[in-house]
């Protein structure tokens, strides 16, 4: 019997519903796999659909052919290494996540998932039936046991697997990106290899699919969580694990460790990388966006550069009477420094044309934030005809504070089709804006430098809607807002905890009482980035009309 088995491993960015493509992208991987002499080449979980599916698996005809390209794989992949694939099964009234193993021609192998993850962006109870736990399947000389994804969260799978006589435990995944996500990931399959003995190899998706970035960072380890490999975060990549038997059974050589950045870079990354993938698998290759001379519109407008260059993105200045002269040479600034176009487009005229046309209805009533709103409409009436005129996507640039709170006008500032600040708070877009300023890499397509001004970072925010107006007017200093933001929304904390941490009562319930008054606008709102575990929309699911608050 051999002594030695070489497993690739393919962490590849497929496109849901792009079935042929990914199909090539599995064959391509095999065919590398075949060159370095490998016995087995495994690709992620649903990786011929791509992933989150959603509904869309429920479809039979969906399904049928996400099947069919699976058998045509098997059949073109017969004189080689093992191919082993996630895609749907359905058969008889039932409709599982399977992964396929292929050998010889044909598929010899289907593995059902188990555990449907219910939580956080995953709703797999309501598209998949649960399978069996399955036991290990034959490749050359070794016992495969693959858990998919969430079936390695759970000790009963992998034990299972090691009763049945799994010598390597290999998980295929789709696990998108939060922050501290990976530490758990390891955390988790550590404790698997020392329950069962067995070494194990994680492999997972990259790229970006709607909200959701898939990060990659696949891994192996030997038993007792000793790391063998360590793939890098993001990239699309292959690695070839040699594994050897010993008498304490099969155990993997010594690879590449690749050092993953810090949360910062991370976070940058997914926000470039979530808004890239959107675009280039909707069909689009320019934004446009409103530069407004402030901080989030001038790091969504890095963003952008850094995602699809320079040349591709579209600023537009759409100054009122309110506007700064100080707002005009930043947003001039920050144009320049990235090497994007720059536009502008004064509202004065269009504002005084629909002044003028509300003045018999709005007689005998003083301004208010409606003449604000106004003028926020009008910058996003423009910016979507742009859109439409030239094919660029529009992109929102409000952050998770405005959003959260409600600080953002619908059908102004919040029209678009997409956000890549949404799930940042302000404090750590300040942050985020000076790490950028200090670093590039080569995934960037912006220039390196400082590309966002130190003093559109450090003025006092204004939507300049209004004479001398500062957001502090009406919100509490931001640093005590996200803080507050946090406590409600990410930590599902009551008011009386935040009360007893120190925070003005009234403070929080009035922020409470934004934001579910705001839920409407969040429910309407553009996609963007999922940066934390309570990211607005998959994660985070509240009814719009709601009378319900906190009594504490």
């Amino acid at each position: 019997m051999a002594d030695s088995f070489r497993l690739t491993l393919a962490q590849l960015n497929p496109t849901l519903g792009a079935l042929a493509a990914n199909a090539d992208k599995a064959r391509a991987a095999w065919e590398e796999a075949r060159r370095a002499g490998a016995d087995m080449v495994a690709l992620p979980e649903m990786f011929v659909t791509g992933y989150q599916v959603q509904d869309i698996v429920a479809r039979p005809a969906f399904a049928a052919d996400a099947m069919a390209h699976v058998a045509a794989l098997a059949r073109e992949c017969a004189q080689g290494p093992a191919l082993g694939i996630g895609a749907p099964f359905a058969a008889h009234g039932h409709l599982y996540n399977a992964y396929y193993i292929c050998q010889n021609g044909a598929v010899t192998a289907r593995i059902f998932k188990h555990h449907l993850p219910n939580d956080g962006v995953f709703d797999e109870k309501r598209i998949y039936d649960s399978g069996p736990i399955n036991g290990p399947y034959t490749v050359g000389p070794v016992r495969i046991g693959t858990p998919i994804c969430e079936d390695a969260w759970f000790d009963d799978v992998t034990e299972a697997l090691a009763e049945t006589g799994a010598e390597i435990l290999m998980v295929p995944n789709g696990s998108p990106y939060h922050r501290g996500k990976f530490d758990h990931r390891m955390s988790l399959m550590v404790a698997r290899t020392v329950e069962t003995g067995l070494p194990l190899v994680y492999l997972n998706l990259t790229g970006g699919q709607d909200d959701q970035v898939f990060d990659g960072g696949s891994f192996v380890l030997n038993p007792g969580g000793q790391l063998a490999l360590q793939m890098p975060l993001f990239d699309e990549g292959l690695a070839h694990v040699d594994f050897t038997r010993t008498p304490e059974g099969w155990r993997a050589e010594q690879g590449a460790r690749a050092v993953h950045p810090d949360t910062w870079e991370q976070d940058y990354r997914v926000m470039v990388t979530a808004l890239r993938d959107y675009l280039g698998k909707s069909g689009f290759s320019k934004v446009v966006l409103g530069l407004s001379g402030g901080i989030d519109s001038a790091l969504v407008a890095a963003i952008a550069a850094d995602a699809i260059g320079p040349d591709n993105v579209r600023c537009v200045m759409l100054p009122s009477e309110y506007t700064s002269q100080h707002s005009l040479e930043d947003a001039a600034a920050v144009a320049r420094a990235l090497g994007c176009r720059l536009d502008e487009v004064p509202i004065t005229g269009p504002r005084a044309a629909v002044t003028e046309a509300l003045t018999p209805l709005f007689a005998g009533r003083d301004p208010d934030v409606t003449e604000e709103n106004i003028q926020s409409r009008l910058r996003g009436l423009i910016l979507m005809a742009l859109s439409n005129k030239f094919g660029e996507m529009l992109l929102t640039t409000g952050n998770k504070s405005e959003v959260a709170v409600g600080y953002a006008t619908i059908y102004g500032d919040m029209a678009g089709g997409y956000n890549p600040i949404k799930d940042l708070y302000k404090t750590r877009v300040f942050q985020t804006c000076r790490w950028r300023n200090e670093n590039h890499r080569d995934w960037m397509m912006g220039p390196a430098g400082e590309v966002i001004p130190p003093r559109v970072i450090d003025k006092p925010p204004s939507a300049e809607l209004r004479e001398d107006q500062k957001d502090e007017d009406s919100l509490p200093p931001y640093d005590v807002l996200d803080a507050i933001l946090e406590g409600l929304i990410d930590d599902e904390k009551s008011v009386a905890e935040l009360v007893e941490a120190g925070f003005d009562r009234d403070t929080v319930k009035r922020v409470e009482h934004l934001i579910y008054i705001s839920e409407y606008k969040r429910f309407q709102s553009a996609p963007g980035a999922r940066l934390t575990r309570r990211a607005f929309w998959l994660d985070r699911r509240y009814p719009i009309v709601n009378r319900w608050r906190d009594p504490s």
